[in-house]
């Protein structure tokens, strides 16, 4: 499948919150973001680094041309920059800038994988609502 194709599949998202915040709540979510993006990336960024590099411990990756590229050229890429990585027909999608990380196409054992891992990083693994 092209990269295309599978932005078309299903996803979930690998974040700091269990779920997707509804639009009616009555929290502080833009405030909360504002200050994690602000105080706390670095901190959060490396949770999603970490999580890839233990995948890529289990799993074949490929980082644009490069399959397993050194973890240095991962760590340097998913700080700097909008970074796709490929697993099989599946694709994680890292921007520096973000609080969660997405997982397009993902089969049972990638996702059951990420999930185990991510429990380790403090993160959330979920599905966003239909529609």
């Amino acid at each position: 499948m092209t990269d295309e194709e599978i932005f078309n599949t299903d996803y979930v998202i690998i974040d700091i919150l269990p779920s997707q915040v509804p639009q009616s709540s009555q929290g502080q979510y833009f405030a909360v973001e504002r200050y994690y993006l602000k105080e706390q990336m670095d901190r959060i960024k490396q949770k999603h680094i970490d999580l890839i590099l233990k995948l890529n411990c289990y799993m074949e990756l490929t980082l644009g041309e490069e399959i397993n590229p050194d973890p240095e050229i991962i760590v340097s890429d998913m700080k700097r920059s909008t970074v796709i990585i490929r697993r099989n027909d599946s694709l994680i999608v890292s921007e520096p800038d973000s609080t969660y990380l997405t997982l397009y196409n993902a089969d049972e054992e990638l996702l059951s994988l990420i999930k185990t891992l991510s429990v380790g990083e403090g993160l959330y693994v979920w599905s966003p609502p239909e529609g």
